[in-house]
């Protein structure tokens, strides 16, 4: 009897943001996110091709630089006197990265001729998947022209650029249909697919609270090309229809595993902040209203800054409730494998739960953060990683005290907080019969958080620097006409929504 030949490529990736490595407010270095981390714990190390953004520090717009170099110019803090040379600085650098993202596509053309091993793309919905390709995405951004103002200094097509890039790299016409879909079964006929992870439905709910708001999804945005969409997020049956078509188009590819997460839930990371109403108790798991993460307890005013309440809240969770069981139900008619991430985020949702953990972190995540000089004081005294879900905040001696999981954005991981879910996957692989021949590199990947073990020193004054990006009271006084923040959210957003 001859032996079956085993799949060609070990590793494919259909997702979005979380699979690709957006953080900070970009996406940046591929090489760090958690399917590159998995790719890793192969031997020998697998072929895993992934579009590089490293350019001008990603696109479109990479917060941890941006801090990184007003803190060199400007020190731990930025007073009001330095608010104009501070937003010189900040116009000079937002220009360049706009120039250059928006400067010719031919200049960004690679040659790499077979589709990459990873397919994901920030912001996608389950239904990109197999609606987006690169000819609709070329054809939006020549029909809406960039322009050039204080209000928009991002790259304003940036995830239209994004999934040019990744969807047909050499910029051909051969490949200009090819959808993620489209190009895993290029990849399967080649050799076939091991292991494919498929990450999406987090943008199904995300915009819930990007926008803060409540918008429902109606029939018409599930045929919609992306920017056309209206709704912030999906109904449970509009949910389920679309994860169907997507299994049944999954389903055809043939690939030998397929892994799929639960959807944490968007209330969790720190890119809404719970405040609670003056004649409000505190109580655990909800908060009365939950607004902008610049914005501090004392400050909020429900009459002037944007919100949703504790109804709503509970309203987005418990409809991701429901989308999870469908995942959970589809993946069991399907043979697929799913992978707790909620669970796991939930679990480290420290201020939801009045700062306790119901999870602990990897006894060797612990011990090697013990052994980086630049994170040993995240370990404390019972031997406990300190690190949780809250916005990053460090002491005077530029140590973090606080937060750590997730990015500047306040939405995506940090490098480590990848690496946590890296290892959620890892374990739910090898229970489905994945052989690694290696364990999770700790120490490469706790050194390459240069957030975690080099903050920016500006980070000290976190209330200064997030006023800053905010504009918050000094916005008469920059070139900037609208908030950093509020750009990035925008093409975070759901369809063609503006905060």
């Amino acid at each position: 009897m001859f032996r079956k030949k085993d799949p060609k490529h070990k590793l494919v990736v259909i997702g979005d943001s979380l699979s690709q490595g957006f953080n900070n407010g970009g996406i940046y270095r591929t090489d760090i996110n958690f399917p590159s981390f998995i790719a890793r714990c192969f031997e020998p190390t697998p072929r895993f091709d992934q579009a590089n953004f490293t350019a001008q520090a990603g696109i479109p717009i990479n917060l941890e630089v941006l801090i990184r170099g007003l803190s060199e110019e400007f020190g731990s803090e930025i007073d009001w006197r330095e608010y104009l040379p501070a937003a010189n600085h900040t116009f000079r650098t937002l220009k360049r990265i706009k120039k250059y993202w928006e400067g010719g596509m031919k200049d960004l053309k690679v040659n790499q001729l077979t589709p990459y091993h990873n397919q994901a793309i920030w912001g996608f919905a389950i239904n990109d998947s197999w609606i987006v390709n690169e000819r609709k995405s070329r054809e939006y951004i020549q029909n809406n022209k960039e322009s050039f103002s204080v209000f928009g200094i991002l790259p304003e097509h940036a995830k239209y650029t994004t999934s040019r890039l990744v969807l047909n790299p050499t910029l051909r016409n051969d490949f200009q249909e090819n959808s993620q879909i489209d190009n895993a079964n290029i990849l399967q006929e080649d050799g076939g697919i091991e292991n494919l992870i498929v990450c999406l439905g987090h943008n199904n709910a995300l915009g819930s609270v990007v926008n803060l708001n409540l918008t429902w999804s109606e029939p018409e945005d599930m045929k919609a090309f992306t920017p056309h969409r209206k709704h912030s997020i999906y109904r449970p049956e509009h949910f389920e229809m679309e994860y169907r078509e997507l299994a049944e188009r999954i389903s055809k590819i043939g690939a030998k595993r397929v892994f799929v997460p639960t959807i944490p839930y968007p209330t969790i990371p720190p890119v809404i902040r719970g405040v609670n109403s003056s004649v409000s108790k505190k109580a655990l798991g909800y908060f009365d209203y939950y607004t902008r993460f610049w914005i501090w307890d004392e400050d909020f005013d429900p009459g002037k800054h944007p919100f949703i309440t504790k109804d709503e809240a509970i309203q987005i969770d418990l409809a991701v409730d429901e989308f999870n069981n469908i995942i959970k139900k589809v993946a069991k008619e399907y043979d697929w494998f799913v992978v707790p991430v909620a669970r796991n985020v939930a679990g480290m949702a420290n201020r939801r739960l009045g700062g306790e953990l119901l999870r602990g972190y990897p006894k060797e995540f612990v011990s090697a953060l013990k052994r980086n000089p630049a994170t040993a004081h995240l370990v404390n005294q019972k031997d406990e990683a300190t690190i949780n879900t809250e916005f990053l905040r460090l002491d005077k001696d530029k140590k973090i005290i606080k937060g750590g999981i997730f990015s500047l954005d306040g939405l995506h991981p940090t490098t480590i907080g990848y690496g946590l879910m890296a290892n959620v996957y890892y374990i739910s692989m090898v229970q489905a019969g994945v052989k690694f021949q290696k364990k999770m590199d700790w120490d490469h990947i706790i050194a390459e958080d240069s957030l975690i073990t080099n903050p920016p020193v500006l980070l000290k004054e976190l209330r200064s620097v997030l006023g800053y990006l905010a504009l918050g009271n000094q916005e008469r006084f920059l070139k900037i006409g609208k908030s950093i923040f509020t750009q990035v959210f925008e093409h975070l957003s759901t369809g063609d929504q503006k905060n």
